[in-house]
C-alpha cells in the first residue's frame, strides 16, 4: 500500500497540540474559495507537483528523524488536501505511529464521512489509531458551504455527531472570512451545534489570509475572493467570544 504525500512539514506548531510533524497528503474534492493549498487539489498531479508515492512504513521513519522536535508534547499530524480521500493509508500509518508511542492527529474537513457500515468499519479502523481529530466546519449553514466550497456540510455536521458520540477528542477550527463567515447569527448557529458535541476539546477561530494566491495564480486559477480583506483584530476576537 502507498499514499500521494504532497509534502510535509517538519516543525509545525498550528496543526495540533505541541511541535507537529505535518504530512499533507494529495487529493481533495473540496474547492474552498480561501484554500492556500489548491496544489494538492488533483488527484493525480502533473509530474513534481507532490512529493510522492509512499507506503506508510517509509512515512512513518522519515516522520520518526524529527521525533527529537516534538518529545513527548507533540506528535504527527496528517492534513492535506483531505486526508480522508487516502484513509486506508492513513490508518496504517497512524496503527505504526501508535506502536512507536507516537501522538496522532487528523486534520479533515470530514466531507467524505457517511453513516454507512461499509465506510464506518474502515473508519473505526482509523479512529482506533487516532488520538484527535481537527475538524474543520467553514461554514454551518448548508447553502453557504455549498457556495463557499463547492460541497454541502451534511457529512461534515454528521461526522461531528458521529465523534461526539464515540467520544473521540476534537478540535473545532473555523476560518473567519469578512463578508462570507463572520456573519453573527451563522456564529451563533455554529456555536450551538459545537455545544451539542460532548467531545469538543477546544475552537480555534482561524483568520482568513492571503498567503495562498500566489499559488492560485501560478496554477491559473482564478481567485474567487479577489480583494476580500483580512479580519480585524475587533473582528477576530468577536467570534471568538462566540464561538470559543
Amino acid at each position: 500500500m502507498k499514499g500521494l504525500i504532497h509534502s510535509v512539514e517538519t516543525f509545525g506548531l498550528v496543526d495540533g497540540p505541541g511541535v507537529r510533524y505535518v504530512i499533507f497528503m494529495q487529493g481533495c474534492p473540496m474547492r474552498c474559495q480561501f484554500c492556500h493549498n489548491p496544489e494538492t487539489w488533483e488527484r493525480e498531479p502533473e509530474e513534481g507537483v507532490a512529493l510522492g508515492w509512499q507506503t506508510p512504513e517509509e512515512a512513518l521513519q522519515k516522520a520518526l528523524r524529527y521525533r527529537s522536535y516534538w518529545r513527548d508534547n507533540g506528535g504527527i499530524t496528517v492534513s492535506g488536501g483531505e486526508p480522508m480521500a487516502q484513509m486506508p493509508f492513513v490508518t496504517e500509518f497512524f496503527e505504526r505511529a501508535k506502536k512507536e508511542g507516537v501522538h496522532t492527529a487528523l486534520d479533515t474537513s470530514g466531507c467524505l464521512f457517511r453513516r454507512e457500515s461499509d465506510f464506518l468499519a474502515e473508519f473505526d479502523r482509523l479512529l482506533a489509531a487516532t488520538d484527535l481529530v481537527l475538524l474543520d466546519i467553514k461554514e454551518i449553514d448548508d447553502e453557504k458551504h455549498r457556495a463557499l466550497t463547492g460541497h454541502g456540510n451534511e457529512g461534515i455536521l454528521a461526522m461531528a455527531e458521529y465523534l461526539s458520540e464515540r467520544g473521540i477528542p476534537m478540535w473545532i477550527r473555523h476560518v473567519l472570512v469578512p463578508g462570507l463567515t463572520d456573519d453573527e447569527a451563522g456564529l451563533v448557529q455554529l456555536r450551538k451545534a459545537i455545544d451539542g458535541w460532548k467531545s469538543v476539546e477546544r475552537v480555534e477561530v482561524l483568520p482568513y489570509h492571503t498567503f495562498g494566491v500566489a499559488k492560485w495564480e501560478q496554477l491559473k486559477i482564478p481567485y474567487p475572493l479577489a480583494g476580500v480583506r483580512t479580519p480585524t483584530e475587533e473582528e477576530i476576537e468577536r467570534a471568538r467570544e462566540i464561538l470559543e
